[in-house]
């Protein structure tokens, strides 16, 4: 029989870019949460040999540019087992919007091979190949609450947060991540350039680092005063939120005000996604008590006090043409306790 797993996807609680590392990518760090919504994949080993992708979405790759298929094929070399990989996967998860979906279909397409070969790697091995293969697996591989770094492929598990209810917009929109990265370059380059007032590229190249080493150890440090607070304690500074009911967790973090700077410049080309937060904030009390780019978009999402709340935050997205989900964030224990649909 083969494995059935609901593949979960993520949102960011902020995200601070750094400069360019020798490897090419950006210094990086995020929180990760992983959220109810899901793909589902279905993993199964029979006779033959090589790897095939089904998918009814004509724009998931069928070929080894899928994660899952790399996965899978150093998955069969790292066990030295032969057999015919099938990897069937339920798009339920926008492509390109932010959520890890791809990352989460790869995790999740390892772990049921272990299963369907009933040999489970070392988690060095595992963790190894999920870092071969992108920077979002490693956190699949925790789930809950997760802090990452480098290039968001270093994590560590935080301690669980309070289940919050949560609104998820999917709009129509593909955002490169890629591109999302060049724009980040050209507009800390600019804005070093401008703020030197001088034309020289060296100097706007050394500028634009020191300013994003500095935005990362701010982000670093808003973390750890959250952490070294119990996760309860307000951070200095920062407004606390109205009402007199106690404040959860999740919304003592996103009070140190982190934020996501890919907003600086998707919502300019995006002008939408900017419309779609502000309805997720809505009107004082109704609205949402923090909303946010997720990765470098185009999905957004809001945090709320109650369901009631949001499901009413997802009617006024949806009366403005956004397909809007209600879902909850899931803690690590949840996350895996109901990844697995059958074997």
């Amino acid at each position: 029989m083969p494995t059935t797993l609901r593949s979960y996807a993520k949102i960011n609680f902020g995200l601070a870019i750094g400069s360019n590392r020798d490897d090419g990518f950006h210094e990086l760090r995020t929180v990760y949460q992983t959220i109810g919504l899901h793909d589902i994949v279905k993993v199964e080993v029979g006779r033959g040999t090589g790897i095939e992708i089904r998918c009814r979405n004509p724009r998931v790759p069928a070929d080894e540019t899928n994660t899952c298929y790399r996965v899978a094929d150093r998955f069969m070399k790292a066990i030295g087992q032969r057999g015919k990989v099938i990897i069937t996967i339920e798009k339920n998860l926008p492509l390109q919007g932010g959520l890890g979906a791809a990352s989460s279909n790869a995790v999740v397409t390892l772990l049921g091979l272990e299963r369907e070969s009933e040999k489970s790697l070392d988690p060095e091995d595992r963790l190894r190949i999920c870092e071969e293969v992108g920077s979002d697996l490693p956190l699949f591989l925790i789930g809950g609450t997760v802090y990452g770094e480098g290039r968001g492929e270093q994590v560590i598990p935080l301690e669980e947060l309070s289940p919050a209810d949560c609104v998820v917009v999917t709009p129509e929109i593909g955002v490169s991540t890629p591109k999302a990265f060049a724009d980040w370059d050209a507009l800390a380059e600019r804005e070093s350039s401008e703020d030197a007032g001088s034309r020289s590229s060296n100097r706007a190249a050394t500028l634009t680092n020191s300013a994003q080493s500095a935005k990362i150890l701010s982000f670093s440090r808003s973390v750890y005063s959250w952490l070294s607070g119990g996760y309860k304690t307000p951070v200095s500074g920062v407004p606390a939120f109205g009402g007199d009911r106690a404040e959860t967790q999740l919304l003592d973090l996103v009070r140190t005000g982190i934020e996501n700077d890919f907003e600086r410049v998707v919502f300019p080309q995006h002008p939408e996604l900017r419309d779609v937060k502000r309805v997720l904030y809505g009107q004082a009390g109704d609205g949402a008590r923090y909303a946010s780019l997720s990765g470098s978009g185009s999905a957004l999402y809001g945090l709320f006090d109650s369901r009631e709340k949001a499901e009413a935050a997802a009617e006024r997205v949806q009366a403005i043409g956004h397909a809007a989900h209600v879902t909850s964030t899931l803690t690590r224990k949840e996350y895996w306790e109901t990844m697995v649909i059958s074997r």
